[in-house]
This record gives C-alpha cells, structure tokens and sequence, in this order.
C-alpha cells in the first residue's frame, strides 16, 4: 500500500513538472492565434486569429527563411557527418604517433567560446569572398564534438573484426562504409539532432555574415519580428512558435535513436 502511494505521488509530482514545462509554450502557440500588442495571460475568444501566421509568410519572408534554414540544416548534418565520422575513424582505428596527442590538443578547442574566435572566423571568411553564401552558415558546425561524440563510440567496435575484415582483402574504405557505419548508425542519428538544433537555432554567425535579406535564416527573420517602437507580441509569439516546430518535429521523429546513441556513448566510451 505504502509503496502504491509513493508511485503516485511521484507520478503526480512528474504530471505536475510537465504541465508546468509545458505552460511557456502553450502561451506561445495561444498568443501567436491572438491580435496583442502587450504581453497577457488573459484569453479573449474574440481575438482569436490566423493572420499573423498568413502575415509571417506574405509580409515577413519566412518562407525564404525556411528554405534558407532548411538548405544549411542539411548541408551542416551532411558535412559534419562525414567530416566527423571520417575523423573519428583515423583516431579511432587508424592510429599513428602523436594521434593520442592531437586528438586531445583537437577536443581542447571545444573550451574555447565561440566569441573568441567569431572576428578572426569573419575576416577569414570575407576574404575567401564568402560572405552571404550558404557555405559560411555551415563552416563554424563542424567542429571537435562530433569528433570526440563518434570515437568515443567507435572505441567499442572490436578491432578483431575490421582486421578479419582486412584478411579478407577489403580495403579501409570498404571496411568503414560496409562494416563501420551500419555499427555505428545510433550515434550518427545523435549527431544529427544535435548538428540540426545548433544549426537551426544560431543566430549571431547568420548575423555578422549575412547582409542579403534573401539569405536571412529563420532566427534573424524571427528577431526581426520586434518593432522599434510597437511590438506586435501576436506576431512575435507566431514566428516562435514556427520556430520551434521545425526541430521538435525532427526531435519526435528521432527521439529514440537519440536516446539510444548518447546512451550507448555514455555506456561504450
């Protein structure tokens, strides 16, 4: 009986967090269906309208935003990918001197912030004349977390296996397309959301790199929303709440291969 009672407190106390995780967007998505141009809890049945969402797309462009955000998105999951899973494999199972050394000198990066290195990445990029391209949206993605999330689950791979492999006449190439990435496709899923929500959700590179209106990614085209002296917090909450669909659905849609693949990390490395 007393164990009985526990389970639904804590199951009560669970529905309770959720509710109250949930009530920011809730406010969003209610607001966004709502002439308002101040901030309320209030809810009034007459308000209730889709013309800030028509308005996003009509008025506001965020249907070239989509398609901008969307474009770099797969580009950014593509390259960093093959980039990552590539440089994982050489650290990994293809060692060599000072591999241990660089790899450790390579995650070391990851402490450095990204204020630090964002002027010295702008003046690189400006005189490669890629300013306002899709390629400079991707470049700061990459970077040494893909790497280290990959080889640390690809550590777990047995080496007796890709050197029964080799004994077979296969070549490195071959090994790691047919034998190496169908192992390790968990942690390639887990990469992928997270190089889709940093993509998706970035907002100070598109900015300091893009001046064209017709390569403006969703972030900027949402801070945009904000008037100067009125703000429309209808339309503001609607661009939100385009926003944030995007990934959630890409969430749900993965969620269990994420799972299983920062586990199996956590597990394997």
């Amino acid at each position: 009986m007393l164990k009985r009672s526990v389970g639904l407190a804590t199951n009560g106390l669970l529905l309770v967090l959720v509710v109250v995780a949930l009530l920011p967007f809730l406010f969003m998505v209610v607001t966004g269906i709502q002439r308002s141009e101040a901030v309320s809890l209030a809810f009034d049945p007459d308000r209730l309208q889709l013309d800030n969402f028509v308005r996003l797309f009509t008025d506001y462009g965020f249907g070239r935003a989509l398609i901008t955000s969307s474009i770099v998105v797969v580009l950014a999951c593509t390259v960093n990918l093959v980039v990552s899973s590539l440089a994982a494999f050489a650290f990994a199972k293809k060692r060599f001197p000072g591999s241990e050394a660089l790899f450790w000198i390579y995650i070391a990066t990851m402490m450095v912030p990204v204020q630090v290195t964002i002027i010295p990445l702008f003046v690189i990029v400006r005189d490669l004349g890629l300013l306002n391209t899709h390629l400079v949206l991707i470049l700061p993605i990459i970077n040494a977390f893909g790497v280290f999330l990959i080889r640390q689950f690809m550590s777990s791979v047995p080496d007796e296996l890709l050197e029964a492999a080799r004994i077979d006449g296969a070549s490195d190439r071959r090994i790691f397309v047919l034998i190496v990435l169908p192992l390790i496709r968990p942690v390639l899923v887990a990469l992928t959301v997270f190089t889709f929500i940093t993509a998706w959700n970035d907002f100070l590179w598109p900015l300091v790199t893009t001046s064209d209106g017709s390569m403006q990614t969703i972030t900027l085209a949402a801070a945009r929303l904000q008037g100067r002296f009125v703000t429309e917090y209808g339309l503001v909450m609607a661009g939100a709440t385009v926003s944030f669909v995007v990934p959630f659905l890409i969430y749900v849609l993965l969620q269990r291969q994420f799972v299983q693949g920062v586990a199996s990390v956590g597990l394997k490395g």
